[in-house]
C-alpha cells in the first residue's frame, strides 16, 4: 500500500474542540464525554481524508493513571492520549518545537482557541485554526464531499431528452404522438 503524501500536518486539542463546538457539547451533556470524542473523531476522519491531512487528535491524560498511547484510526488520522497529567497543551508545544528543530516542508496547523497555546505555537512557525473556524471548515468540507457524491451523471448528448429517467422519456413520448 503507497503511503500518503499529506498536504499539512494538523495537531488539534480535542477538549478544547468539544468545549467549543454546539454539537459536541450538547453530545457531551446527553451521552457523556467518550460520546463526544468519538463524534469529534468520526467529523474529523472525513475532514481530513477530504483535506489530504495528516491529523492527530490530542487528549489531555485527564487525571487517568494509564500510560499515554496512541490509536491509529485511518492513515489520515490518530487520536493521542498524554500521560497522566500531561496536558494537550503541553503535548502540542513539543511537537511544535520537534519540528522547529527539525523543519519539515509540511504545513503545521495547531487547531486550538487557547491564546496563550496560540502564541506559543505560532513562535515555533505552526500556522493556528480557532476551534469555531476548524469546526466551519470541517462543516463546509462535509458539505462539499456530499455535493460532489450526490453529482448526476452528466449525459453524454446534447439533447435535454436524453438527460431524463426513462420513465419521463417514455411519458414525454406519448404525449408528443398525441397519447394520453
Amino acid at each position: 500500500m503507497k503511503t500518503p503524501q499529506f498536504l499539512a500536518r494538523l495537531l488539534v486539542d480535542g477538549y478544547n474542540m468539544i468545549g467549543a463546538w454546539p454539537e459536541l457539547q450538547q453530545l457531551q451533556q446527553q451521552d457523556g464525554l467518550e460520546a463526544a470524542r468519538d463524534r469529534l473523531i468520526e467529523l474529523l476522519i472525513n475532514y481530513a481524508a477530504w483535506q489530504d491531512f495528516q491529523t492527530q487528535v490530542v487528549f489531555d491524560a485527564h487525571f487517568r493513571p494509564e500510560r499515554a498511547y496512541t490509536e491509529a484510526y485511518t492513515a489520515h488520522l490518530s487520536v493521542h492520549y498524554t500521560e497522566y497529567a500531561q496536558t494537550a497543551d503541553s503535548y502540542i508545544e513539543k511537537a511544535c518545537a520537534q519540528r522547529h528543530r527539525n523543519p519539515s516542508p509540511l504545513r503545521l496547523i495547531v487547531a486550538t482557541s487557547d491564546y496563550a497555546q496560540q502564541q506559543t505555537v505560532t513562535g515555533y512557525g505552526a500556522e493556528c485554526l480557532s476551534a469555531r473556524r476548524l469546526g466551519v471548515d470541517v462543516q463546509q468540507a462535509n458539505r462539499r464531499r456530499v455535493h460532489r457524491d450526490r453529482q448526476p451523471t452528466q449525459s453524454s448528448r446534447r439533447f435535454l431528452f436524453s438527460g431524463l429517467d426513462p420513465q419521463a422519456q417514455a411519458r414525454l413520448s406519448q404525449l408528443r404522438f398525441g397519447q394520453r
